[in-house]
C-alpha cells in the first residue's frame, strides 16, 4: 500500500509541475506579446482633404453633411470621441497651420470655436467637451468674394 501512495504522490507532483510550467510558458508568451507594439493609428484626412482629424474621433453620420462639386468640398463633419478639450485645441491649431490654414480668431467658453482661413475657403471648428467625450463639428465653406467680371474687370 505504501508503494501505491508513493506512486500517486509522484503522479500528483508531476501533474502540478506540468501545470505550473505550462502556466509560466503562457505568461511569458503574453508578456512578449505586450512588448511588441501594435502599429499606432495616425491622424487622418477625411472629407475635406486638408483638415487633419485625430484618430480618437469617430464620425457621427446622422449629423454630417458634405457637399462636393468639381474641385470644391464644403459642409459639416461631426465627430465624437474621448479626447480632452485642450488636447483637441492644440491638435487643430498645430495641424491646421501645417496645412496652410491661417488662424483668424478663437472663442473659448464651454464651447470653443476656432476660425481658420485659406485663399478661397473658411473653416470653423466647434468643440464641446462633454462628461465622457467631446463633440467636434468642422464646418468648411467657400468665401463669398467673387472675381470681377464684365465691365468691372
Amino acid at each position: 500500500m505504501d508503494r501505491r501512495k508513493r506512486q500517486w504522490r509522484v503522479w500528483g507532483v508531476g501533474i502540478v509541475a506540468i501545470y505550473a510550467l505550462s502556466m509560466l510558458g503562457c505568461t511569458s508568451v503574453l508578456s512578449n506579446q505586450n512588448k511588441t507594439e501594435a502599429p499606432k493609428e495616425v491622424p487622418m484626412y477625411m472629407d475635406f482633404g486638408d483638415v487633419m482629424i485625430p484618430k480618437e474621433l469617430k464620425t457621427v453620420k446622422d449629423q454630417t453633411f458634405i457637399y462636393r462639386t468639381a474641385g470644391h468640398t464644403s459642409g459639416v463633419l461631426t465627430l465624437k470621441g474621448a479626447v480632452e478639450l485642450n488636447s483637441l485645441i492644440a491638435f487643430f491649431e498645430n495641424n491646421m497651420t501645417k496645412d496652410n490654414w491661417t488662424k483668424i480668431s478663437e472663442f473659448k467658453s464651454p464651447r470653443t470655436i476656432l476660425l481658420f482661413e485659406k485663399k478661397n475657403r473658411y473653416c470653423m471648428i466647434n468643440i464641446r467637451e462633454g462628461q465622457y467625450q467631446s463633440t467636434v463639428e468642422i464646418w468648411v465653406a467657400p468665401t463669398m468674394v467673387k472675381e470681377a467680371s464684365g465691365l468691372l474687370k
